[in-house]
């Protein structure tokens, strides 16, 4: 990551401060919406994995300019971007491994709050930590991104894994400077994608993910919930939640509404995002 983080901060010497760009996806805070039930915890694994080498899964060379334009923050830098998903990274794992939990749908009430972005940083973070691989799954079928946001010239992804048209190994991307990561995008917009996350395949899919690495965590980018009915058929496959919203964006209304829909998902706390003021992050 050394290449990386030098040159990501040569760029930002030469932009204007991100924290202050309102169009910014950075997270300012982490704040409890609502208790976990913690009546049932595990103990956190203390294996590292060996080191892994990629045969199936595909190895790209992302680049530098295109990652610092689309957001993805170099978590293992010391800027307060770095900062603020270091820490959603260790509240997340505390709440997951209380539960033994290996699967976290990233979600938002609506469209433009910052939710693939997060996803995107969260999973990254979460990979630096070195007891776990973390895997980040595409599965916003309406307006897929992320292949374009991390330079992946794909040629397979969870689309076609979901029609059955490819083997899983051969849908998953490495990007070289991630140690740990892999990433599954959608390639192109899917029609009846709702039914597609609520039927058999997907959840077949779901449990060959699981089943592959006991030590992989696994991060669901999901469409925005009162958007699509996508959302609402796929959260029962996952076992918690983490809700992005944005500051002066996301309406008081909008987010009740999403916790209502999301009631019998465990939502383990929530990332305002697109903040200007300085907040601290709660339990």
């Amino acid at each position: 990551m050394d290449r990386i983080r030098k040159a990501l901060d040569r760029a930002r010497k030469s932009e204007p401060d991100l924290a202050a760009d309102p169009h910014g996806s950075l997270l300012r805070s982490v704040e409890r919406l609502r208790p976990v039930d913690a009546s049932t915890t595990s103990k956190p694994s203390t294996t590292l994995p060996t080191a892994i080498r990629y045969t199936r899964t595909k190895t790209f060379s992302p680049s530098l300019a295109n990652l610092e334009s689309n957001r993805i923050v170099d978590v293992s830098g010391s800027d307060s971007a770095a900062d603020a998903f270091r820490m959603l990274r260790t509240q997340v794992l505390q709440r997951m491994l209380e539960h033994d939990w290996r699967s976290i749908a990233v979600l938002s009430p609506g469209a433009d709050e910052g939710r693939t972005t997060t996803a995107m940083n969260l999973a990254i973070s979460l990979a630096n930590d070195q007891r776990h691989t973390v895997l980040l799954v595409e599965f916003d079928l309406k307006q897929p991104i992320i292949a374009k946001r991390l330079g992946i010239d794909a040629d397979r992804g969870a689309d076609d894994a979901l029609r059955g048209a490819a083997a899983v190994e051969d849908c998953l991307y490495h990007p070289e400077g991630f140690d740990r990561f892999v990433v599954m995008p959608a390639r192109t917009p899917m029609e009846h994608s709702s039914e597609m996350l609520a039927g058999p395949r997907c959840r077949e899919l779901v449990a060959e993910l699981r089943a592959r690495y006991p030590d992989r965590l696994l991060v669901f980018d999901l469409p925005p919930v009162l958007g699509t009915d996508d959302a609402l058929a796929f959260i029962p496959l996952v076992e918690c939640a983490l809700i992005v919203v944005a500051e002066r964006t996301t309406p008081r209304a909008d987010l009740l509404r999403c916790m209502e829909l999301l009631r019998n998902t465990p939502v383990i706390g929530t990332v305002l995002n697109l903040s200007t003021g300085a907040r601290t992050a709660s339990g």
